[in-house]
């Protein structure tokens, strides 16, 4: 059984984020490469001395990347949705409530993916920074969603996606109370050889060394990548 909904419906735009006035459910989108929004929230947990960056573990029965790790938060915009409502998927995937207060702006992501038969998910992508002083044990990563969480410390996240290392990591699973020690590798992500994590983190360090006054001072991203 699919983790997901293909009659959702989702907002057409064109491949500048342009709205089209059309609405399509998300199984014809992803087979026809038509361009829609979507949200991704890079989660950092602050309260443990250095900051440590949240991934999930997407589901098996995702029908976009199944077992890869991602971005703590992924999640489409529904057809007449904004952010507040968009940002219902944090709440859903991982158990961390968000509103828009709770989040900065690191940039627009325009992302083709063809990479998967029968799917060509087209995407303009909201990247957004929440920072948290929950611990990873007061998460809950949602059964039908996503199969893990998995923190990593950020300077250690950095050096996997700059040096193609391999990084020592905390791994929640469903259900459990607990993490346990772990290690993740490059080849372990959604589209690994892209250049998007690599840079999302630099900018996130960034970020988080500017005073605090300076916070609302978006660090503007261009990402444009397509296969």
């Amino acid at each position: 059984m699919s983790a997901v909904d293909l009659d959702e419906p989702f907002d057409l735009c064109d491949g500048d984020g342009k709205p089209l006035g059309r609405v399509k459910p998300r199984g014809a989108v992803h087979r026809d490469g038509d361009w829609h929004r979507s949200l991704h929230v890079w989660v950092v947990l602050l309260g443990a001395g250095e900051p440590w960056v949240v991934f999930q573990k997407r589901s098996l029965r995702k029908d976009t990347w199944p077992g890869a790790l991602d971005v703590a938060v992924t999640g489409h915009y529904r057809a007449g949705e904004g952010l507040a409502q968009a940002l219902r998927e944090s709440e859903e995937e991982i158990g961390l409530p968000l509103g828009p207060t709770d989040v900065e702006r690191l940039g627009i992501r325009r992302r083709a993916d063809d990479h998967a038969p029968g799917i060509r998910d087209h995407e303009i992508q909201d990247v957004m920074l929440a920072r948290t002083t929950r611990a990873l044990t007061d998460l809950r990563p949602a059964p039908d969603e996503v199969d893990a969480l998995v923190a990593v410390p950020l300077e250690a996240a950095a050096l996997l996606f700059e040096r193609d290392t391999d990084a020592s990591c905390l791994a929640l699973a469903v259900g459990a109370t607990a993490p346990v020690p772990a290690r993740v590798t490059r080849p372990e992500f959604v589209d690994p050889e892209g250049g998007y994590y690599a840079v999302a983190l630099a900018s996130i360090a960034a970020r988080l060394a500017e005073p605090p006054d300076a916070a609302q001072h978006a660090w503007r991203l261009g990402w444009s990548e397509q296969e």
